[in-house]
């Protein structure tokens, strides 16, 4: 197997981890100029959506060689919106470098992040950037950290300030202090004397961490001896391996400062492919799962895939389809070779019918059962909006379009409501959705409108009423005639519909009835409000025929006029869907939750600490279906955009007032309009 690393960078939005990359790229040969974000010419962020939104949007991969190893990248989004994509990627590599910036207040945002690296056993390091920036002392900025993770955050460099510049760091490992050059490796200096006490505590505090993982060196720090520097680099090695201990280093990404040694420890420190194989038991014939789909409009369909069982040469055969091409990938451009071998990660051309997420075996069908490779979660819909295509016309591309967008991310999901007559386009936000407008236009010249999603609103009835209805018309020949006599009931909520059959002596023959229940049952589609019916008995006790004019199609019209007429006797009430809603959020904002269930009529269930996260409470509530549709937004401006919610179909309840009032207005629009 060659000597390879896959290391995934992520961290919270605005981080600078894409910048990181750039640096990391430039600092090892691969690129011979550094772009920027802000000048859109970075390796990172090249898809247009990200371009113009100074911010990643989508997954991106680079190769790069360092100290004769090939490390490859993949700059995943920051945003919380675009998760999915990160958690997708993430599953194919040995180990992330968690991007974050040094403010204290925004350590929450590292919860979700964190959580997930350790759920699914992804070792992590922690890379402290905009060091240069800051006057924010590793003492205050730790503890932050560690109250939302669960492994230990280990603190390897200290930084040595000159005023409230950061010049550079002693590194603990080998007690050597170095001074940054920007853009250049760093110079080795003399410790200076203003750090060696917090050097000492600090190095102090990281031996005592790794003694826990390491009895030898337990005894040796108990009787003062001092370890070698080999060992207490086998110890951290061995314990970041097993998750044990996530290193934190520091440095300042767009300076190049601390680049060059994230690069060295990305090689000393992150497990080759194998072991990542070996824990998942993957052996035999070549195998490789795709991390991510690309549409591109050109090179046609990209799969982005680690290879976890190798070789696998350029036009062997995968779950049926031949490969067309394989590529090392720079950001947007590709690099062709012949193959790739176990542990690589690399681009599959042309491969229609692999989607994010599955297993391509060599020489045979995909895998009925492929759950021994690692695979993520599908995340809950939390925003959706109404969609249609501007032209009438563009309806079919539209919804080809809409394939292919969701191949490249599966969180955005687009659904047929039969029910309600539209089409929901779901994802994580508003921006989310945003962006893949943005795809639909620029890509495949589909332009859409988009509103808020109709609510499933219902009615049902307060008391019971009899009506009678006939339908009667003479044509000149045969005509039609039906005469039914009904009682309207209420029912208890949740029932549904119930017919009754109570005619007796023939006064409605019995070819008939079913007409009756037909008409009953057509008319409660739209009843006096406007909305579905639910829970009423309809009971046909009496009536009239004709031996000559009456037929089916007589009596089903018989019975909707008598509905149509009795109907509106009954007491009709509007019924709002009610779901039960379990909001996720740091339990330093819980309190603020609380008062925004309250505050969108909602009705507080409790609330209590969130199993296996840190830090984090789950709050339940009752809340009305119609206003959960911007939830996610009022939530993750409480949260510092971490916060989100499940949400699940609970009962229906009765609305009345102004509210009610101003819901079946417009519902009358909508159907005069119609």
């Amino acid at each position: 197997m060659p000597n390879v690393r896959n290391v995934a960078i992520v961290g919270p939005s605005l981080s600078g981890k894409t910048t990181l990359l750039e640096s990391m790229l430039f600092a090892s040969g691969a690129i011979g100029r550094k772009g920027s974000v802000k000048e859109g010419n970075s390796v990172g962020d090249s898809a247009p959506e990200a371009r113009e939104r100074n911010m990643s949007t989508e997954v991106s991969a680079a190769t790069a060689e360092f100290q004769g190893t090939t490390i490859n990248f993949i700059d995943c989004p920051g945003s919380i919106e675009f998760q999915a994509e990160a958690r997708n990627a993430l599953m194919g590599a040995d180990a992330a470098v968690v991007v974050y910036e040094p403010v204290v207040e925004r350590a929450s945002t590292l919860g979700p992040i964190f959580h997930f690296l350790e759920s699914n056993q992804i070792p992590y390091m922690v890379f402290i950037n905009k060091m240069d920036r800051t006057a924010t002392l590793m003492r205050e900025l730790l503890p932050a950290m560690q109250d939302v993770a669960s492994t230990p955050l280990l603190i390897t460099q200290v930084p040595i300030r000159d005023g409230e510049d950061v010049t550079g760091y002693v590194d603990l490992i080998t007690e050597t202090a170095y001074h940054y050059n920007q853009g250049e490796a760093s110079d080795v200096v003399e410790m200076p004397d203003s750090v060696k006490e917090r050097e000492e505590e600090a190095r102090t505090m990281m031996l005592e961490a790794l003694a826990d993982f390491d009895d030898d060196l337990m005894m040796k720090l108990l009787e003062d001896e001092i370890p070698s520097i080999e060992e207490v680099v086998g110890d951290l090695r061995v314990a970041f391996t097993e998750s044990k201990i996530a290193p934190v280093l520091i440095g300042a990404a767009e300076l190049e400062n601390g680049v060059r040694r994230l690069l060295q420890e990305i090689v000393e420190w992150i497990p080759g492919p194998e072991g990542h194989a070996a824990r998942h038991g993957l052996d035999g014939a070549g195998a490789a799962q795709v991390l991510k789909t690309f549409n591109t409009q050109h090179g046609g369909k990209l799969s982005l895939v680690r290879v976890w069982r190798g070789p696998i040469k350029d036009g062997e055969t995968v779950n049926g389809e031949r490969i067309g091409g394989v590529y090392r990938m720079l950001g947007a451009h590709q690099d062709k070779v012949d193959h790739a071998d176990a542990g690589d990660i690399v681009a599959f051309a042309r491969l229609e019918n692999a989607h994010t997420g599955d297993t391509l075996v060599v020489g045979g069908d995909a895998p009925a059962d492929d759950s021994a490779y690692p695979r993520a979660e599908p995340l809950p819909r939390l925003y959706g909006l109404a969609i249609h295509a501007a032209k009438r016309d563009d309806e079919v591309k539209m919804a080809t379009a809409l394939q292919r967008i969701h191949e490249e991310d599966p969180s955005i999901e687009p659904e047929q409501d039969s029910d309600l007559h539209q089409l929901v386009l779901w994802g994580q936000g508003d921006m989310h959705l945003q962006v893949a407008f943005n795809k639909l236009q620029n890509r495949y010249g589909v332009e859409v409108a988009s509103s808020r999603p109709r609510v499933p609103y219902r009615e049902a009835i307060r008391k019971p009423t009899t009506q009678h209805g006939r339908f009667k018309r003479q044509t000149g020949g045969s005509g039609m005639f039906g005469d039914v006599q009904i009682n309207i009931a209420p029912l208890p909520r949740g029932t549904g519909f119930e017919f009754k059959n109570a005619v007796t002596g023939g006064n409605i023959p019995k070819q008939y009835i079913p007409a009756v229940e037909a008409g009953a049952k057509e008319y409660l589609e739209q009843g006096p409000l406007g909305f579905p019916v639910v829970d009423v008995s309809v009971e046909v006790f009496d009536g009239k025929y004709h031996d000559v004019d009456s037929n089916e199609m007589a009596f089903k019209l018989a019975a909707k006029l008598a509905m149509s007429d009795g109907m509106p006797n009954c007491g009709p009430v509007l019924l709002e869907p009610i779901m039960e809603v379990k909001i996720y959020a740091p339990n330093s904002a819980t309190a603020r939750v609380q008062q925004l269930v309250t505050g969108r009529r909602g009705q507080l269930l409790g609330y209590e600490a969130r199993e296996g996260w840190k830090g984090w409470d789950e709050v339940t509530a009752h809340m009305p279906q119609g206003e959960i549709q911007d939830l996610v937004s009022e939530l993750r401006s409480l949260t510092q955009g971490v916060g989100y919610f499940g949400a699940t179909f609970d009962h229906l309840q009765e609305l009345s007032g102004r509210d009610a009032d101003l819901i079946v207005e417009e519902r009358k629009g909508e159907l005069e309009a119609a």
